[in-house]
Formats: C-alpha cells, structure tokens, sequence
C-alpha cells in the first residue's frame, strides 16, 4: 500500500476541485487533485455560463477569447407569456462582465484541470476515492482509495460532487429540507447553433402552447458554434421528496412541439440524453467540520433560482482556498488555525445565505406550473420588472453603489435568514 503526503488533498477534479487546486498550489501549498476519472470526460450539464462563472475565469486567469474556441453570448432570450420571445441583455454592472460564455464541459473541465496542474498541483486521474481516514476525535486526515493507496495531508477538500461519498464516509448526509433539482439535457445538430443568445423556457406545454398541459419546470437551448445545441430541461421541487417525475418522458412532450426546422429531433440527437441532479441551498452542512471542507455540489451550492452551479463552486473554491491557506501558515491543528477554517462556512453563510433562502421560496411558488404560467402572462411585458426579474434569478447585481434595483436585491439578501 502507497502513501502520498501532500498539505492539502482535493478530491474531484470538476470546476470547484481544479479552481480549489489551483488556488492553493499557486500559494505555495502541497495539493494533490485526485480525480476518479481521467481527462478528457463528459459531465451532463447545460455548458452555459452567466456572468458570475465568467467572473472567475477571468479571476483564474483563463482565456475565454473566441479565438481560444469560446462562445460568447450578449444575453438571454426568454420564452413565456407570449409566442414571441424576449430578449434580455446581460447587464451593465461593475461587478460582473457583460456577456456569458458557452463551452462544453470535457473541455471545460480539461482546461481547469491543466490549469491546477500548471499552478503546481499535482493530479492523480483514475483514482476513486473510498472513505475518509480519521484521527484522534474524529479528525479527517486523509483519504483511502478504491485500489489501495492512501492519500494524507492535514486538510481534505471534498469536491466530489452531488453524491459525495467522502463527506458521506463521515456522516456528512444530505438534508432533505432543501430544495432538489434534476437537468435532463441531450446535443442537437442544429441551424441555431451560432446563436448569440443564451435561451430559457419558462413555460414548457406537452401539446400546442396555451391548448395542452403546463409541464413543470424550465427548459434552455444553448448554441455551442460547433454545429450543435445543448438542449435540456430542468425541474425543481422545494424538498428531496418531491422528485418522482418521467424527466425525460417531459423533456420529450416539450421538444416535440419546438419547430421542426431547428432540428429538435431524434434523427439530429448527438449522443444520449444524460440527467444529473442539482443539489441546492446548502443542502449538505456544515461546509466545514473536522479537516473536512465541502466546495460544490458535494455541499449543496447550486442557485435554486437558476439550477446554476458551476459559478459557485469556483467562488466557493476561491474562499475554501483562502481559508485554506490562512490555516496553514498560522499552524495546522492550532486554535488558530481551526478559526480561520470555521471562517470558511461564515464567509459562505454571508455571501449567498439570505439569496438562496430567498430561492428556496421561489421555488416553493414556481414549482406549480400554474404559478409560472400566471407570473409569466403578467410579468413578462413589463421591462423594467423583467430587468429585476433577471438580475435576481442570475444574481447579477452590484451589493456597492448600485441602481435601485441592485440596493433592493442587496437589502432583501441581507434581511433574510440565512439558509
């Protein structure tokens, strides 16, 4: 049996391992990345980018030039209320880039992994891990592995995703009074596929629209300038109970009444439809106990506003690294250094726990269809109220010197508990 020190151990190499890898290597510290699978590797997800995940490519330093072969979108173009859609530019903020992203998350992930790797980290690929090794009081000081091996540093990250199963091994369970979505999502060759728009449905009809049933939740069309679409579907219940629907018995009843011209069809399918479950609202806590941090879906970071979560787990990546880093040079296993940890889950709780509380209630309205239908009927033909419909779902909006409806977004986070 082999063992591998390190200062610090991350497991899963998805956009919250990687940034979290990188963060630390480049400060100096020891970091093995151990992945289960080896690069490239397909994930299911929607491959759009708001703003927010935009802002922390830009932060890591990746170039999401088009000549680098990204796809940049200037908005969003939604479906609801009315035949004709609607078309809402990202906005123009100081906190956050004007224009989203596309790119597929094989690449995607490649390119963070590659980038932890050039920073210093060191990356193990087909390496599953197990279970969490522990110490005196219960202290996680590494990890096993499913051929062997043991992996021991001072500090473990689990980024390993919605399941978790390290956070797992410590008892870690998921809570069931959180908010739980699932994405159903497939590729198209399609006549769309350079659009400049990021496209959501905020109704989705099992027949003709307004003369058939109102299916739950939202579907997107993302064009990925490759000749293809990511088109998916995505349904969220306001509890982990509340999951039981044919997913992709819907997200087939929608496509068929999409235009035959776009090319929503089997005959045009490239590859399987894959779901994936969308974990939300802290929904596995606390994010840090015992030298076991949570960074992404693996601690429940997905906006029940939008089902958005890879900007989240690379924020979050980014504070688990700060605190990470804090903890190390004031001493591992020091009073001290345990505070700046404990740290982590504050900073967490005080950037996004009064907005996903606020979603959590969102999501107890709009999982009836009926409630969609009538706030997008009524809601939609109104700009001004859309804008702030928009910049509330995306959490686009600037907490310092904002317009009125960014002081507003900023003060109800700020009121509510947080989740």
């Amino acid at each position: 049996m082999s063992e591998t020190q390190a200062d610090v151990i991350v497991v899963g190499a998805g956009p919250g391992g990687s940034t979290t890898a990188r963060y630390l290597a480049e400060r100096g510290l020891e970091v093995a990345l151990l992945e289960k699978s080896s690069f490239p590797r397909e994930k299911v997800c929607g491959d759009g980018l708001t703003p927010r995940a935009v802002k922390q490519l830009i932060r890591l330093g990746i170039d999401t030039s088009e000549a680098n072969g990204w796809v940049r979108n200037k908005g969003l173009r939604v479906y609801g209320g009315r035949t004709e859609p609607f078309e809402l530019r990202w906005p123009e903020l100081a906190e956050f880039p004007p224009y989203g992203l596309v790119k597929g998350r094989a690449d995607f992930d490649k390119i963070l992994a590659d980038h932890a790797v050039a920073g210093g980290a060191r990356l193990f690929e087909e390496t599953t891990v197990t279970g969490a090794i522990t110490g005196r009081g219960g202290r996680v000081t590494g990890v096993t592995t499913k051929d062997g091996r043991t992996f021991s540093a001072p500090v473990v990250v689990a980024a390993d995703g919605n399941s978790s199963r390290l956070a797992l091994s410590v008892g870690r369970e998921k809570r069931k009074d959180r908010p739980m979505g699932v994405a159903v999502r497939t590729y198209f060759t399609s006549p769309r596929s350079d659009d400049d728009y990021m496209e959501s449905w905020l109704e989705l009809w099992d027949g003709k629209p307004g003369e058939s049933n109102l299916l739950p939740g939202y579907g997107w069309i993302f064009a990925m300038g490759d000749g293809t679409c990511n088109v998916g579907l995505g349904t969220v219940s306001s509890s982990a109970s509340g999951q039981g629907a044919n997913f992709r018995q819907m997200f087939k009843a929608w496509l068929a009444t999409t235009p035959e011209e776009w090319g929503f069809r089997e005959a045009n399918q490239v590859g399987t439809i894959g779901s994936a479950a969308l974990p939300m609202s802290f929904n596995r806590q606390p994010a840090y106990r015992d030298g076991l941090l949570l960074v992404g879906d693996a601690g429940g970071m997905v906006s029940p506003f939008n089902g958005e979560g890879i900007g989240y787990a690379m924020e979050a990546a980014e504070m688990a690294a700060d605190a990470v880093t804090d903890a190390h040079f004031r001493g591992f296993g020091t009073p001290s250094a345990e505070r700046a940890l404990q740290g982590y889950v504050s900073r967490l709780k005080g950037e996004w726990g009064g907005y996903f509380r606020l979603g959590q209630v969102f999501v107890s309205l709009i999982e009836h269809p009926q409630v969609m239908h009538v706030c997008t009927k009524y809601g939609l033909p109104r700009p001004t109220l859309m804008r702030f419909v928009m910049k509330m779902l995306a959490h686009l909006y600037d907490t310092r010197d904002g317009d009125w409806m960014d002081k507003v977004l900023t003060t109800l986070t700020k009121v509510a508990p947080s989740a």
